[in-house]
């Protein structure tokens, strides 16, 4: 890794609709293309996040008695600046993750769907009313906003992820501190430059870049309400408990191990083509990839095999920048250097390594973080490479006898974020479907990430808290629901004093 010291440019902040310093720590940003870094982001320390709490604590009166129309054209202006800067934004992605351009749109299209369902939110916060619940009482429930709110996202998707949390919180009234990856700061902060042109007052969307102190402030600030999180099983069970502890509302979504089963009757050519997007589309680098294949039978697993083969030689691996690759780099060459020993790792445990992707070299850009797509046959329980989750171009296949043999495998891991079935039989499908212990499935679909008006979310490890992240839920994270009951006594009337508990009988 090279840090070209001549480079002065540092990121800093957005608090209070302005770009702002704070922290006195730096970090270098590097171009996993090339292994090179042309700028740092700064830490944020303790006080710096302070600040942008009080900025947000300070802008929530003001935003919380916005009329919800009002919210709702912010949002509606936000999703055409999305779109008119769509290509800005999708190479400061690329310029920082490495996924391919195509990606970057990709995952921009599906965080503007987010902001458009948040831009629906006069209809979804309406509340419920009913009249006459008693004599003269009438009852209703409304959503209020709880106040401040944050938001702690991951590296892989430095813009859609962030579009799952802030637009609903602030349509919902709230205000919100975004702590984005150090690692891809640059997209996550023009998209708040954008907010602010869209007409959301200043201080109700910041953003602080930063590590554990940026994050532990957020955590334990009593006028932080809510936060919600992505990443990495051991964070997200940290997030939980002490958020929860200090008496937030909180949800983290953790790791994932998803398996895609194929079924002897599957249409293998068909599956093939899906299992490759969705093993070694940006580089493996999602929490919905598909890290393993569980074929039900040697016939079926030797040809997902052979095909995958196939298609893995075709593949082209190069920057991001040149949509002519099919896979980008790995964001740093530190996790680089993890998954490479992953792929030792299953070598060692007696896998077998069908297509090695160790060693590749680009021209042009040796020093980038590249690993050629991997794949491992013979695949066990109780392996590293079937255990944990890798976050890399690694796919392996597991060879079963039958499909419940697939569904108890499935059910033992300790995650259960989404899954995946290839099959023509409609009652497989089906039995599969009712019974995985797995938060999301797909038949014949290798990625099931929910549209933007359903909410997202795993089970067992793979998510802390009780609710789901954007779509209908995200409602319920960001509000609090208050019932009033109400009466009106006619006048002149007085009423006996009643000991009993009331009720309409």
């Amino acid at each position: 890794m090279q840090h070209d010291k001549n480079v002065t440019a540092t990121i800093g902040h957005f608090i209070d609709g302005k770009h702002v310093g704070g922290g006195s720590r730096v970090q270098p940003v590097f171009d996993p293309a090339t292994g090179l870094s042309a700028k740092s982001v700064a830490l944020a320390d303790k006080l710096t996040v302070e600040q942008a709490i009080a900025s947000a604590q300070a802008a929530f009166p003001a935003w919380r008695n916005t009329p919800p129309l009002k919210r709702a054209r912010v949002m509606s202006r936000l999703k055409t600046l999305l779109e008119e800067n769509a290509d800005t934004i999708a190479a400061l992605i690329t310029a920082e993750h490495g996924k391919v351009l195509a990606d970057a749109h990709g995952e921009l299209q599906r965080g503007i769907e987010n902001v458009e369902y948040a831009s629906y939110v006069p209809e979804l916060l309406k509340g419920e009313h009913s009249k006459n619940v008693g004599p003269a009482i009438d009852s209703w429930s409304e959503f209020q906003a709880m106040g401040v709110t944050a938001g702690i996202t991951p590296f892989n998707f430095p813009v859609m992820v962030p579009l799952w949390m802030w637009p609903m919180a602030v349509a919902c009234g709230n205000t919100f501190v975004l702590k984005p990856s150090e690692r891809t700061p640059s997209s996550t902060l023009f998209m708040a430059e954008l907010a602010l042109q869209a007409g959301l007052p200043p201080g109700v969307l910041n953003v602080v870049n930063g590590d554990k102190e940026a994050v532990d402030t957020l955590l334990t600030d009593r006028r932080v309400k809510a936060v919600s999180f992505v990443g990495s099983t051991p964070i997200a069970e940290y997030i939980y408990t002490t958020g929860t502890a200090h008496g937030k509302r909180v949800q983290a979504l953790g790791g994932a191990k998803n398996h895609a089963v194929v079924m002897p009757d599957a249409d293998i050519g068909n599956a093939v083509s899906a299992l490759m997007g969705a093993a070694y589309g940006s580089c493996g680098e999602r929490c919905m990839a598909i890290p393993l294949v569980v074929a039900v039978g040697d016939a079926t697993a030797d040809a997902v095999v052979e095909g995958l083969k196939v298609e893995i030689a075709k593949m082209k691996v190069g920057p991001g920048t040149d949509n002519g690759n099919d896979m980008g780099p790995l964001v740093t060459q530190p996790h680089f250097e993890k998954v490479k020993a992953f792929v030792d790792a299953g070598v060692a445990a007696g896998a077998k390594l069908v297509v090695d992707g160790r060693g590749i070299q680009v021209e042009g850009h040796e020093g980038g973080y590249y690993l050629g797509a991997c794949l491992f046959d013979h695949v066990k329980p109780g392996m590293t490479i079937y255990q944990e989750e890798i976050f890399g171009p690694v796919l392996g296949v597991v060879r079963v006898k039958t499909l419940q043999e697939a569904m108890d495998l499935i059910d033992a891991h300790e995650y259960g974020n989404g899954t995946c079935i290839f099959t023509r039989d409609g009652e497989a499908a089906r039995w599969f479907s009712d019974n995985i212990q797995v938060g999301m499935v797909g038949v014949n679909v290798p990625l099931p990430v929910p549209v933007a008006y359903h909410s997202f979310g795993g089970w067992k490890r793979s998510l802390f808290g009780d609710l789901h992240a954007y779509g209908p839920d995200a409602v319920r994270f960001y509000t609090k629901r208050k019932t009033i009951t109400q009466r009106w006594p006619s006048a002149g009337v007085r009423e006996g004093t009643m000991f009993s508990f009331p009720s309409n009988r």
